[in-house]
């Protein structure tokens, strides 16, 4: 397995970007796909943006255009540019990876960084 740990998150007033950042260690080579994820209080994990180990991207309908994925297979990091940030995007975001070691199949995640959007 992997683990993930995520920094970067803060306050920050609508309309303005973070970056936030996602770090890998273990056993790298074995992660597939990689995403994030955000839960606001009271509402269930979402995903918001996924990318694959071929640098393909997905991204939820409520941060398309205004939300950039990428990932950095070098040196084992993930990476969320979020601008024009609205109050609706206030949530813990988490990290996560999945791949497969031998015959088993993981799905890790990291510790959560929030993200505070003001009006």
């Amino acid at each position: 397995q992997v683990q993930l740990v995520e920094s970067g998150g803060g306050l920050v007033q609508a309309g303005g970007s973070l970056r936030l950042s996602c770090g890998a260690s273990g056993n790298i080579f074995s992660i597939d796909a990689m995403g994030w994820y955000r839960q606001a209080p009271g509402q269930q994990r979402e995903l918001v943006a996924a990318i694959t180990s071929g640098g393909s991207t997905d991204y939820s309908d409520s941060v398309k255009g205004r939300f950039i994925i990428s990932r950095d297979n070098a040196q084992s990091m993930m990476y969320l540019q979020m601008n024009s940030l609205r109050p609706e995007d206030t949530a813990e975001y988490y990290c996560n990876a999945d791949g497969a070691v031998g015959s088993g199949y993981y799905i890790s995640w990291g510790q959560g960084t929030q993200v505070t959007v003001s009006s």
